[in-house]
């Protein structure tokens, strides 16, 4: 699939068009700039980290209080995008967290929230039952409830922003394998199998595969196994959207999150961690089995009895993480020219708006408003 010219000069070369290059190429394209996407397979394919029906989205960030800026500003331009569309990328239900005495999540989120002034409410067990009653928690949990969060849509979110990228000009270059980066002159060439492309700046956003494209990255990147779960809940009218909002409850030994039933395919849930580690992107596989099934269901057994009834449906995808669980977000210090985009370690997909923002930016003026200190590849050193 190619929009557009597939050769030539570009102002900036966006490689991979998931979340982040999808976006990129958008806000690119949207401000006159001359660009070309490439994506190894076809955009909105299942291999990487962008896919599927639902990611959530919440304003209070347990990771750290930083990312409550950057979170405000992607509300926003999902909502732009919105009303750019027509379409409904945003659902807002409220997002419940939960867990157990002194845990991380809780804690962390409710400093994020005080810090910044966001609305939130503490509840106790009981309260939670009462008003989710899919949700059965230990006395001695504690929880709260932040009434703006939700999810975003991430196979229409990235089709979206690919479709208006295209329209405004950008051109897409699909089914393609990039081999290599290089400067070349003032600006960079991008190594095809078959031929060069030269742009500019280039802006890496290859997921999982970055590190093949950004060798000094490959020591500070694993990737992670993570396997996602649907069930026919034994109670559907709690799992539906309205009765259940998005949750995260972190229990003794996982933190699992999900959301509820709002297309019809069934009560989505997953651990936060990982199941194994791959050792390359393409050595991914849909091998979900019975051992995957058996961790989320001893969960909801525990935490959500009326969520583990038939299972759906189980599929596999990457989270690329960094050692510090922050993200990647910079120019190369050796070559400017070349901005890496790696928001990553399973907490991403809701930035992307802003992600893409930012690396426009970067790869045409060198700078960006947003504070991305916390991203720099340099905190490494």
């Amino acid at each position: 699939m190619t929009q557009g010219p597939a050769a030539g000069t570009y102002d900036v070369a966006v490689i991979g068009l998931g979340a982040m290059g999808s976006a990129a190429l958008f806000h690119l394209a949207r401000r006159g700039v001359r660009a070309i996407g490439i994506e190894q397979f076809r955009p909105g394919h299942d291999r990487g980290s962008s896919h599927g029906e639902s990611r959530a989205i919440r304003l209070g960030y347990f990771e750290h209080p930083s990312y409550v800026p950057l979170v405000r500003r992607a509300y926003e331009n999902w909502r732009e995008l919105e009303n750019l569309t027509g379409e409904m990328v945003l659902t807002v239900t409220g997002i419940l967290e939960a867990g157990k005495p002194g845990g991380m999540l809780v804690q962390g989120s409710l400093e994020a929230c005080r810090l910044h002034g966001l609305d939130y409410e503490l509840l106790d067990p009981a309260e939670v039952a009462r008003r989710f009653p899919a949700i059965r928690l230990p006395e001695n949990y504690s929880a709260m409830f932040q009434p703006q969060g939700g999810f975003v849509r991430p196979d229409l979110a990235n089709a979206l922003h690919l479709g208006l990228a295209k329209e405004t000009g950008a051109t897409v270059l699909a089914d393609t394998r990039v081999m290599a980066v290089e400067p070349h002159g003032q600006g960079v060439r991008v190594v095809l199998a078959d031929r060069a492309i030269e742009a500019g700046s280039v802006v890496i956003a290859a997921g999982p595969w970055i590190a093949e494209l950004v060798p000094e990255l490959k020591p500070k990147l694993f990737l992670n196994r993570m396997v996602l779960t649907w069930y026919e809940p034994r109670r559907p009218d709690l799992f539906a959207l309205g009765a259940l909002s998005v949750f995260a409850v972190e229990g003794e030994d996982d933190l699992v999150y999900g959301f509820p039933d709002f297309a019809g395919l069934g009560f989505k849930c997953a651990s936060h961690f990982g199941s194994g580690r791959l050792t390359t992107a393409d050595e991914a596989r849909q091998d979900a089995g019975p051992e995957d099934e058996a961790r989320t269901r001893r969960f909801l057994e525990r935490y959500l009895p009326d969520g583990a009834g038939r299972l759906k449906a189980m599929k596999t995808c990457i989270y690329t993480m960094t050692p510090d669980e922050d993200f990647v977000i910079d120019r190369l210090p050796d070559d400017p020219r070349i901005v890496v985009a790696s928001p990553c370690s399973g907490h991403g997909f809701k930035f992307a708006s802003v992600v893409g923002e930012i690396v426009a930016d970067l790869a045409t003026v060198g700078e960006t408003r947003h504070d991305i200190g916390r991203f720099r590849m340099g905190r490494w050193d």
